[in-house]
């Protein structure tokens, strides 16, 4: 079976207090990279590098982003049962979808590459066409009004849910937040932590988020935000398009192309959140200044 982390023995070189260097061996953890091919109805769509655990989300949530899926009804079975290695056991790292008939329509294995990067969601794909994918949800409708407060509230609570960094510092993370507005005065309308997920790829731990929502039957996932560790990459910005996400909130810089992406759709994509401040790209309306309770809930399982 595949781990999410693996321990390795490595060379530790520091410099003490007095300027000397210094040497010693430990063992360390490191953050596990594998690759999982993904199998719709028996034939290859695409391999991509993961941390491995929450797959079935993932594949899910991937093939939403894809556009070839909108509901849990669609994916008639997932399973681990088409991949069997040399040894005649079962491989983990190969995962068969069987489609409802018409999401099967959608799929069109010729338009992906065989491997995928765990850096690259959409590297290798056969033209641009294929990569501008039609979102079934509009966020410009959604009237989500959020807090700054609250949003700058965000990346705390992402980083004290990030257990697979804390033991690795080799993974990015993606939460989903639930905003909870309007109640009389005195309601707590801190936002609610949905689902929280790890991967060395950026756009895996995105897709294993949207994949958990589509298995809650959450789609459209109006009303939420979604905070990411990374930067905001296009394919950040279309994978929240696609379910339906009205607001994207990250740590670092958005690319030109994200951020016409966003103005172009009704998303509201905030940079450089550092809990302190942040810049808002498009959207802006959706960000009200003023006082907000900060984030809490427990870690969902």
């Amino acid at each position: 079976m595949t781990r999410s982390t693996q321990r390795r023995r490595v060379q530790r070189i520091r410099t003490d207090e007095q300027g000397c260097l210094r040497e010693d061996f430990r063992a360390d953890t490191l953050a596990g990279e594998e690759p999982l091919e993904i199998r719709l109805d028996g034939e290859s769509f695409t391999v991509t590098m993961r941390t491995p655990g929450h797959d079935f989300a993932m594949v899910a949530g991937f093939l939403v982003s894809e556009g070839v899926v909108g509901s849990r009804s669609e994916i008639l079975r997932m399973d681990y049962r088409s991949g069997i290695n040399s040894d005649g056991l079962r491989d983990y790292n190969v995962v068969d979808v069987l489609l409802e008939p018409r999401a099967a329509a959608r799929a069109d294995p010729g338009r992906r590459a065989v491997y995928t990067s765990s850096s690259c969601g959409v590297c290798g794909t056969a033209s641009m066409e294929s990569v501008i994918k039609v979102s079934p949800y509009e966020p410009l409708t959604d009237p989500l009004v959020v807090e700054l407060a609250t949003v700058l509230g965000l990346p705390e609570a992402l980083r004290a849910g990030q257990r697979l960094f804390s033991a690795t510092g080799g993974v990015h993370a993606a939460a989903l937040f639930r905003i909870h507005d309007g109640g009389p005065p005195g309601d707590d309308r801190s936002p609610e932590l949905l689902c929280l997920r790890e991967d060395v790829g950026r756009h895996n731990a995105v897709d294993k988020v949207v994949g958990w929502a589509l298995e809650q039957d959450l789609l459209p996932l109006t009303g939420t935000v979604l905070q990411v560790s990374a930067r905001a990459s296009f394919e950040l910005v279309q994978k929240a398009v696609m379910a339906g996400i009205p607001v994207l909130s990250a740590v670092s810089a958005p690319s030109a192309l994200a951020v016409d992406v966003a103005d172009r759709t009704g998303l509201t994509l905030v940079g450089f959140n550092r809990g302190t401040g942040a810049n808002v790209y498009s959207g802006g309306q959706r960000i009200r200044v003023g006082p907000a309770a900060g984030p809490t809930g427990q870690l969902p399982g």
